[in-house]
């Protein structure tokens, strides 16, 4: 299966990527992986122009590039300021429009929010809610699966590179999510 993910903050260091990284030690070896890191983000505001297909920087076509390729897109994002972050609401306003209105089709997507603290379930919910919509009004063939994953304490329970540090119930959780996540997208893609 081919697997995107979408490690959904600009800030750097940040705490989205380490656990993108350790979803994505899970399934390499099994599974043709990508990870694209927002720390790279470019995409201009809708105001300014949005996607501007004659000229895409590397990012913008390392992120229309994976999602032609995903099966399964896994988006990652941390609360900020009890939301998502500004970058992945900017893609998912952008994103389903033409010329790359398809990109979304035929997907499954899982959800992940993350925090330093107790937190991360806001960001899924509204992610689940936005991609809902998007699917619906787009007319698209693609689901969201209905697990998402809360990460806490990051720092507590991974090293920078996605390592675990100990924590056998976030070890756990984060498979059985990743788990949970292959078996929705096998059923939903037939793959």
């Amino acid at each position: 299966m081919n697997i995107l993910f979408l490690s959904g903050s600009a800030r750097n260091p940040n705490n989205t990527l380490r656990v993108s990284l350790a979803l994505k030690k899970i399934v390499e070896n099994e599974h043709d992986v990508r990870l694209i890191d927002f720390r790279a983000y470019d995409i201009p505001l809708l105001a300014q122009g949005g996607f501007n297909k004659e000229n895409i920087s590397p990012f913008q076509a390392e992120l229309i590039a994976g999602f032609e390729w995903a099966q399964l897109v896994v988006i990652l994002s941390p609360e900020y300021n009890w939301s998502i972050t500004p970058e992945l609401l900017n893609m998912l306003q952008l994103l389903p429009n033409k010329p790359y209105e398809k990109l979304m089709d035929e997907k499954v997507f899982a959800l992940v929010g993350t925090s330093t603290g107790k937190g991360g379930k806001v960001p899924a919910l509204q992610l689940t809610q936005i991609l809902n919509k998007v699917i619906s009004f787009g007319n698209m063939n693609s689901i969201v699966s209905p697990r998402i994953f809360e990460a806490h304490f990051i720092k507590e329970v991974l090293d920078e590179d996605g390592n675990s540090l100990g924590n056998m119930q976030f070890d756990q959780g984060l498979l059985d999510f990743m788990n949970y996540s292959l078996r929705v997208s096998k059923r939903w893609t037939g793959k």
